[in-house]
């Protein structure tokens, strides 16, 4: 069953021509709760939501399933300082999602451009990237070359980092 935060995101790809893959599942919060149901896509990435240390900087960390962000090592090679998770309150703020549907979709909700984008380089090999629908019930598979289009057209401000 599409839900109306989903049918935006579906609605945007549309309008931007971007074809796609969907997965409809169980709910699911963490990548480890996705493997366990089998059928993952190998493209699905973690997203962190996380905030510098003053509250007033919000980034989105995308980067591969298989990885594991080191926070400070983020931090450096974004010209920030201390980075940690930000609140349930700043997510439904900032990008309108609720924990466990984190994803760059997410940018649909984000009206001001607050949110930075942190993107691992390595993601452009895989080919494809997979992301929740904004709800995590479902996941969509897009091309990284259609990605870039829907980062370009969210107009967020994007940096590249090595994770």
């Amino acid at each position: 069953m599409i839900t109306p935060e989903e049918k935006r995101v579906l609605d945007v790809l549309e309008e931007l021509n971007i074809p796609y893959t969907r997965m409809e599942h169980i709910p699911v919060y963490t990548i480890e709760e996705f493997e366990k149901i089998g059928n993952m896509p190998k493209s699905v990435c973690k997203n962190l939501f996380v905030r510098n240390q003053k509250g007033d900087r919000h980034y989105l960390i995308i980067l591969e399933n298989s990885k594991r962000a080191d926070l400070g090592k983020v931090a450096e090679q974004i010209g920030s300082g201390k980075l940690s998770f930000a609140s349930e309150k700043r997510l439904e703020k900032y990008l309108g999602l609720k924990p466990g549907s984190v994803s760059p979709f997410g940018l649909i909700n984000d009206s001001q451009k607050e949110v930075r984008v942190v993107i691992d380089r390595d993601l452009e090999s895989i080919g494809e990237v997979s992301f929740h629908p904004n709800i995590n019930t479902a996941t969509l598979t897009i091309s990284y070359r259609d990605f870039e289009k829907y980062l370009a057209w969210c107009k967020n401000k994007v940096v590249y980092v090595q994770i």
